[in-house]
């Protein structure tokens, strides 16, 4: 499974081109333009699961940071301080890391 399996490869383009810039990715925007608010609990575990680089059952920091790079293979790195937002805005047992139930939280907040 890909993560075009579930997302629309052009509502993907379309959230990358939004945030090309350092320290201009939204998660919430992400969320929006990719499609991925709309996409039911069963398709947001797949795509946290395709995110879960090393299959931990959490997405950590260093993941996180190639959370772009995960739906286009030449989009940019997160910066340091979109990755911590991005962990802050997910992380709400204070771990270090999301689980699948933050990040589809997160995804349909």
């Amino acid at each position: 499974m890909s993560i075009t399996d579930i997302l629309s490869p052009s509502d993907i383009a379309a959230a990358l081109r939004d945030c090309q810039a350092p320290d201009s990715f939204s998660h919430k925007k992400f969320f929006q333009i990719s499609g991925m608010s709309k996409k039911s609990s069963s398709q947001i575990k797949d795509i946290f699961r395709l995110l879960d680089n090393d299959q931990s059952g959490f997405i950590e920091e260093d993941e996180l940071k190639y959370f772009l790079q995960r739906f286009e293979c030449g989009a940019r790195v997160l910066t340091a301080s979109e990755t911590k937002t991005f962990l802050a805005a997910a992380d709400h047992d204070g771990d270090g890391k999301i689980g699948v139930e933050e990040f589809q939280e997160m995804v349909h907040s």
